[in-house]
């Protein structure tokens, strides 16, 4: 089967990323550790700039901006999904940890991108795995709390996040 994937050099796009079976191996706190290592040695080879993400039990949402004269995210998430499978080959008691696909949406704007990151970072309260956004670890929420973008009571007021909470 051919996949048709979008293809905007120097655009940002939005990615979900799901555990082979949904097996909650990414809340490890291993895992998590091995991951970030190996997303930061692609970009040194392949640069890329994220925007926002939030790690799952199961899954992983993240949003990417390519460099002006690049398209090819694709690479680099298999060179990611392959060097934390080849680090944690054999401790997870599985033969494979990744779903063979993943999604994809190029982002429009910058509205797009807000909104994009207002889901990944409301994401763990949607899931029911914490009351607050700022309880989970695992995000670049904090990152926008410090960088003054999000105060750190953020999405926790009804109405605030109008599509973000469905």
């Amino acid at each position: 089967m051919q996949y048709r994937r979008s293809a905007t050099p120097g655009g940002a796009y939005f990615f979900t990323m799901v555990t082979h079976d949904r097996r909650p191996w990414l809340h490890e706190p291993l895992c998590i550790k091995v991951l970030g290592d190996v997303m930061r040695h692609v970009r040194t080879q392949r640069p890329f700039e994220t925007l926002a993400m939030v790690v799952m039990p199961d899954h992983l949402h993240a949003i990417w901006r390519l460099p002006p004269e690049d398209a090819d995210f694709s690479t680099r998430w298999m060179l990611i999904k392959q060097g934390v499978l080849h680090r944690l080959h054999g401790r997870m008691g599985v033969p494979t940890l990744w779903q063979g696909r993943f999604w994809e949406h190029a982002l429009r704007d910058e509205r797009d991108v807000e909104q994009h990151a207002h889901y990944i970072h409301f994401n763990p309260v949607k899931h029911g795995l914490v009351q607050q956004v700022c309880d989970w670890p695992h995000s670049t929420f904090h990152r926008y709390v410090k960088n003054g973008v999000y105060p750190s009571d953020w999405g926790t007021a009804p109405g605030v996040l109008s599509g973000v909470r469905e």
